[in-house]
């Protein structure tokens, strides 16, 4: 019998797709009413079942509507979306969604994140360019002998930024651009793509989860909390220490068995396969860097800090980082003399190479696109805030936290979830009689831990990168995700007694 295959990113996404149609059939659709800011306008506008009205935006509005958010939250731009006004909940005319909305659910998906998917193909584009110049071959070279003895470094440093990124700007789509770019390095250096992958997408998810100062969680929930995002930081300062830590030693562990023994690595079957992909061989350890070599590198490396610069000091995002990008490889096709006709082709093929990888990230939107669409949402909303009602404090600050990682599923957006879920279930911590930092930091840790491993969110398009099966990640990331649930678990239960 012919031995079955786990299925692909796109088929495991479609699948959940066909599931998440299907409750729009049996879940009741339901809704709350919204309070968005029109800056023009200078008032608030509310939206309901029987359509909008402007109201006038003051403090007053805000305390009639039972929304305990300081109204300069709002006018400063704090809270740019629309909020969820707690107890307004109803239940509207269902609207199933049947095989037509599901066929377009792709489709739509990808419209709705052209901006990511046109980021990650430019990146794509700019590898081509950089592997045409020959300088990444060059520049892994002398990487893999500068590293030699000392390759766990490479670990503790990959990992560290990027989890530094992730707590103070929320670098997470934007590591899609260096997956291609790190991971040559790592096995280069005598560790198999997995350590690559694990050191990128962690660092970014155990960085987010532990937010400290990151504007798309912790300050936005916080301000939809109606706190403000110093409270518990602390707390927060401690825990992404320890998370970080954990994670760093889990990978080392694991990296230091690969490189002792390859045969024990989860993907070994794969290991000449993804090299070949990522051009990988003997004759280029060999490839000597030149000072032409050297300044494309340069300049490669100059448009990943313009971005971060730009993403986190600049209010940049998706469309200034594209273009970033753009500049970077005709800059580099510049000095690297490379004609017309072959930039545009070594464009075009690096794009193509990650064209999977976008259509990866569009299916998925398209989940949440029937989610919206068939009304349920906030009917899952509703109900898992009506679980928390008269627990003891200990056992809230956890429920909370397995809550936040249920609904992350259906709403893998930080920022979307924080302004939609906060006014309603901030509130429930004064009736367990405990501070609203324990919502947020159950939030954000809850929603954090199963990014590691959410099908609707980034996991399987990084995958997609190295071509390793989402079965694989789950096979290395499981002992790491039980052992950092246990840790965040004990964290919350220990904060609302101290």
């Amino acid at each position: 019998m012919k031995k079955l295959k786990f299925p692909t990113a796109q088929t495991i996404l479609l699948l959940i797709a066909g599931l998440v149609t299907l409750l729009t059939w049996v879940v009741p659709a339901g809704q709350y009413d919204t309070l968005g800011y029109d800056s023009d306008a200078e008032s608030f506008v509310r939206t309901h079942a029987e359509g909008t009205e402007t109201l006038p935006a003051t403090q007053e509005t805000l305390e009639t509507l039972e929304v305990k958010i300081p109204v300069e939250k709002f006018t400063s731009g704090d809270i740019y979306k629309p909020i969820n006004i707690p107890g307004t909940y109803r239940e509207v005319e269902a609207k199933p969604q049947g095989f037509g909305a599901f066929i377009q659910s792709p489709v739509k998906g990808i419209i709705e994140s052209a901006d990511i998917i046109f980021l990650v193909l430019f990146i794509g584009g700019l590898i081509g360019i950089m592997n045409r110049t020959g300088a990444f071959d060059a520049g892994i070279s002398w990487l893999a002998r500068v590293l030699r003895g000392r390759e766990y470094l490479l670990i503790i440093l990959v990992t560290t930024l990027i989890a530094a990124g992730g707590t103070t700007f929320g670098l997470a789509e934007e590591t899609m651009a260096f997956y291609p770019i790190l991971i040559p390095v790592f096995i280069a250096a005598g560790y198999d793509a997995m350590v690559g992958l694990a050191c990128i997408f962690l660092g970014s998810a155990v960085g987010s989860m532990c937010s400290t100062v990151n504007p798309f969680s912790t300050i936005i929930a916080s301000d939809a909390a109606g706190i403000n995002w110093t409270s518990g930081w602390e707390g927060r300062a401690i825990i992404l220490v320890i998370c970080v830590t954990i994670t760093i030693l889990y990978i080392l562990r694991y990296a230091a068995r690969v490189k002792k023994d390859p045969s024990r690595s989860i993907i070994f079957e794969h290991k000449e396969r993804i090299e070949k992909m990522f051009g990988l061989s003997h004759a280029q350890t060999n490839a000597k860097l030149t000072g032409r070599l050297r300044l494309i590198i340069a300049i490669f490396s100059l448009s990943f800090i313009i971005m971060v610069i730009g993403v986190s000091m600049l209010d940049w995002w998706f469309v200034e980082m594209t273009a970033t990008f753009l500049v970077g490889a005709i800059l580099i096709g510049i000095v690297g003399k490379i004609k017309e006709s072959d930039f545009v082709e070594a464009f075009s093929n690096g794009a193509g190479a990650l064209l999977g990888v976008a259509f990866i990230i569009g299916i998925a939107r398209g989940v949440s696109v029937i989610m919206t669409d068939g009304l349920i949402s906030d009917t899952m909303l509703y109900n898992a805030s009506g679980l928390t009602t008269g627990m003891e404090k200990g056992v809230f600050s956890n429920a909370m936290f397995l809550i936040y990682n249920g609904l992350s599923f259906f709403i893998p957006s930080s920022s979307g979830m924080a302004v939609l879920t906060m006014p309603i279930m901030a509130p429930l911590a004064d009736t367990a009689g405990v501070a609203r930092e324990v919502v947020v930091n159950a939030y954000m840790y809850g929603m954090g831990l199963f990014f590691f491993i959410n099908p609707t969110g980034l996991i399987l398009a990084a995958l997609a990168i190295v071509k390793v099966g989402f079965n694989k990640w789950l096979k290395f990331i499981m002992p790491l995700f039980w052992i950092l649930l246990i840790t965040l678990m004990g964290f919350l239960t220990i904060s609302v007694y101290i």
